[in-house]
């Protein structure tokens, strides 16, 4: 299952007295759910760039708070540095990194922008994606005029604020909120010293291309290669190489992959040789997983395979480890997010999770249980998939076996992360049934907390069981399709997709006992059973299918 992860880049006007910076940050770290990624204060400029992450509730309420304290604390009235500006918290943009689209970021962004601007009455301008006018889109036209100018733009009917008042905010000044897609920072390393032959390539793939002088004399523009990408050329004196610095501002347009085989393609029509690159700043895990299976794709390869593959193969193909080590769990925004001394189930070995589950601690339990069992037959359906794909002989059906391994792996992923997710359901039941429960305030909160906490319980094993059963298709199709050899593999993972769906049937069950919404209950076990019935028919016809393809061996 794909988190939903939206990025925070807030601009504050001050870049010296990192007593203000940290009061600000400090704010932003108060929110659960936020994980502060870098905090970059610039004393000429008297501007500081803080970057977070976190679920979409938890960014906007930080990035809420973060202004609101920034106005309390900055004084526009006083603020000099180099770099434009209009307010304390200058900029505010907000980027989709993982299971949100932009659409919803937009959302996100203006609910902000909205709260600015009625809260704390800080005028507001909405830029880039999030802009309600065409002419705002451009975050130069909003701050156009600095914060000196906003007394004399407030005043124009064409530059009334998106949101708040149409009076200058002496202290805070005014605020722009936007929705931009996620840049990359990102550098290809060459086996030359030379600026000029660097900066030629860069030319050659950067969207702005190069000017070029015509017989007449008159100048004309050459657009380069690649969409989205800004790039000059450098040489690096500690590295002693040159580089094709690039920053990719919208990586679903141009990703990491093709600008590292773009810049490949150039640099060989000029003689010069790729031999590695760096990514300063992180990337988004689907990048990554994304450069891998192109990689993977382009030898023909199955990519069905876990995600740690993807990012070794990604990683050897594109040479991110060539000046630095490149250590996902520090360059992966997911990886970096993942709370430190948290214990997952998944992330335990075979012995320690047969441990735990078999320690007197009443979780993991059934139902997370019944969800690795489902995972393990996804496994074996992508297993099957893969060996069909790499099969002697099978070679112009690699493709359509990698897309079925592809679809396998999804299934067992998700069976995977609802692993720890049936124990945290557990656990929320545990927690609500803690309440005090001493005034009638503290029981009615209690009681709509157990039953908040059960119908979650609910839930999760159902989605279990919805997840599963999807699981079949594949299994069915690696028994009549795929590696004869491997028919029994595929056998038993429809045996561990059949447990795990009545096991989890199990949790459902026991756990609307206990739900007072009996409506919803008839409804969910009335479904519960549909899936549990077509999950055991699908088992029977799959063995005896496995039983006709034996015989035949």
């Amino acid at each position: 299952m794909e988190k939903k992860i939206i990025e925070c880049v807030p601009n504050f006007s001050e870049g010296r007295d990192m007593g203000i910076i940290k009061q600000i940050t400090d704010v932003i770290e108060s929110v659960r759910g936020v994980k502060l990624l870098d905090v970059d204060p610039g004393k000429d400029t008297n501007r500081t760039v803080v970057t977070f992450v976190g679920n979409p509730e938890a960014v906007e309420e930080a990035a809420f708070q973060a202004v609101k304290k920034a106005s309390e604390i900055i004084d526009m009235s006083k603020h000099h540095g180099a770099h434009p500006r209009m307010g304390a918290t200058d900029v505010c943009p907000f980027v989709p990194v993982s299971g949100v689209t932009m659409e919803e970021t937009v959302i996100y962004a203006r609910k902000v922008a909205e709260r600015i601007g009625k809260e704390l009455e800080i005028p507001v301008y909405c830029y880039e994606n999030a802009a309600f006018k065409e002419k705002r889109r451009d975050l130069a036209n909003c701050r156009a005029g600095e914060y000196e100018g906003l007394k004399m733009k407030l005043a124009d009917s064409e530059w009334k604020p998106d949101f708040g008042p149409d009076r200058v905010n002496i202290k805070a000044g005014a605020t722009a909120v936007g929705a931009r897609d996620f840049l990359v920072a990102y550098n290809v390393n060459l086996n030359t010293t030379s600026t000029r032959r660097a900066n030629a390539i860069a030319f050659d793939v950067r969207e702005k291309g190069r000017t070029v002088k015509g017989e007449n004399g008159e100048r004309t523009y050459v657009p380069g290669s690649l969409k989205c990408v800004k790039a000059i050329g450098w040489y690096i004196e500690e590295y002693g190489i040159a580089q094709i610095s690039m920053n990719l501002t919208n990586i679903s347009v141009t990703p990491v992959h093709i600008a590292f085989d773009e810049v490949c393609h150039k640099a060989e029509a000029r003689g010069v040789r790729v031999t590695g690159s760096e990514l300063i700043g992180l990337i988004p895990l689907k990048a990554i997983l994304d450069a891998g299976r192109y990689f993977l794709e382009k030898q023909q390869r199955s990519t069905g395979v876990s995600d740690g593959e993807l990012i070794k193969i990604a990683v050897k193909s594109m040479g991110l480890n060539d000046i630095h080590s490149f250590k996902p769990e520090e360059k992966i925004i997911e990886f970096v997010m993942e709370e430190q001394g948290r214990k997952k189930l998944t992330d335990m070995s075979l012995r320690a999770f047969l441990n735990e589950t078999a320690s007197e601690s009443p979780a993991p339990g059934g139902g997370s249980i019944s969800a690795y069992m489902g995972s393990l037959g996804a496994a074996l359906g992508t297993m099957v998939a893969n060996l069909s794909s790499h099969k002697r002989g099978w070679d112009e059906r690699w493709k359509e076996f990698s897309d079925l391994a592809e679809k396998g792996k999804a299934i067992q992923n998700t069976l995977l992360g609802l692993v720890d997710e049936d124990t945290a359901a557990f656990n929320k039941i545990l927690e609500a049934f803690r309440l005090p429960k001493k005034t009638e305030e503290e029981k009615i909160i209690r009681k709509k907390a157990v039953q908040d906490a059960t119908k979650n319980a609910i839930m999760v094993p159902l989605n279990v069981m919805e997840t599963a059963f999807s699981g079949f298709e594949l299994i069915k199709e690696m028994v009549e399709k795929g590696n004869p050899n491997s028919v029994t593999d595929a056998g038993v993972g429809a045996l561990a997709l059949r447990s795990c769906i009545k096991g989890a049937f199990l949790n459902v069950k026991i756990n609307a006992s206990g739900l007072e919404d009996k409506s919803f209950v008839k409804e969910i076990l009335m479904k519960g059973g549909a899936i549990e019935n077509m999950a055991m028919i699908q088992e029977e016809m799959i063995l005896r299918q496995v039983e006709i393809k034996m015989s035949k061996l």
